[in-house]
């Protein structure tokens, strides 16, 4: 069992919660309950699926919750690109949240990565 704690992905993954948090608070009420309620339940979920898949005693349902993890990333960018796209958010407060969101698609895949490897 791994301390997900100790894993810079987990790490990662509460920053961007905070990131969509902020600018939830900056969306219109109107979209409380659609876009606003998905993408936060998405951020929420790349962390807890971290967190899920270090309990699992086995590197198959470890990686298998990490591509869980990576799905939720992709879910955020669509919701982002939506809202850019219908004017909700500005580009100059888009970017910095899409930089965190390749930086954690990229940590999680090497990681990924690391456990198809067979160790030697």
């Amino acid at each position: 069992m791994r301390d997900f704690r100790k894993l810079d992905i987990w790490k990662n993954g509460i920053e961007l919660v905070k990131q969509i948090y902020i600018l939830y608070e900056n969306l219109p009420n109107e979209e409380k309950f659609g876009l606003r309620a998905q993408i936060t339940r998405a951020a929420v979920s790349v962390p807890s699926n971290i967190a899920e898949g270090c309990s699992r005693n086995s590197e198959i349902e470890f990686k298998r919750f990490l591509e869980i993890a990576i799905g939720s990333l992709f879910e955020i960018e669509t919701h982002l690109l939506i809202f850019k796209e219908l004017c909700l958010i500005a580009p100059e407060n888009l970017e910095p949240i899409l930089v965190s969101i390749t930086k954690e698609e990229k940590m999680t895949n090497s990681l990924i990565t690391k456990i198809k490897t067979p160790k030697s």
